[in-house]
């Protein structure tokens, strides 16, 4: 395979775990944990992207302990940042510049109306070129299936020790 005739759609990751703009800090940094995943996308309801939370992000921002961290809101942590992204429809080589340019190791897919139908980094663009792709799987017809979108199916709540609950409780 050329990898100068690869697509976005044919290496990217459709299997995403991704978090609401409305979820905390320690909410993402949980998910991010858990799933073993560097980014992590904010998207609504919808599937529309806001921005893509990494590792640093949170831990550059991390100031106090659970009880702030839980009170915070992860789409004011990437409210007016740029978010570099690419469609289904682009090259590999245009998703590698565009990582570059914008000195990440990820960037997110969009499809129509900005919604977000992926995620290509910087491990799947050395696999295209080393010619180790992963089948990604379409319908009979060929047509590709679409994203799997998980966002937090749980809840951290931050239990305090019974010398700092107040009285009565």
């Amino acid at each position: 395979m050329n990898v100068a005739d690869v697509r976005v759609a044919q290496v990217m990751s459709r299997t995403l775990v991704a978090v609401e703009p409305d979820e905390s800090p320690l909410m993402a940094w949980e998910l991010m944990r858990r799933a073993d995943v560097h980014h992590l996308p904010v998207v609504e309801g919808n599937g529309r992207l806001h921005g893509v939370l990494t590792r640093e992000d949170l831990t550059a921002r991390w100031s106090g302990g659970p009880l702030e961290q839980s009170r915070g809101r992860v789409g004011a942590l990437v409210t007016g940042r740029r978010c570099p992204h690419v469609t289904l429809q682009a090259c590999l080589a245009d998703a590698a510049a565009a990582m570059v340019g914008a000195g990440v190791d990820a960037i997110p897919v969009l499809g129509e109306s900005a919604v977000l139908v992926g995620m290509i980094t910087a491990t799947d663009v050395l696999r295209a070129v080393a010619d180790r792709l992963v089948e990604r799987g379409g319908d009979e017809g060929g047509h590709e299936e679409g994203p799997e979108i998980m966002t937090g199916v749980f809840r951290l709540v931050p239990v305090l020790p019974a010398v700092l609950k107040g009285p009565g409780g």
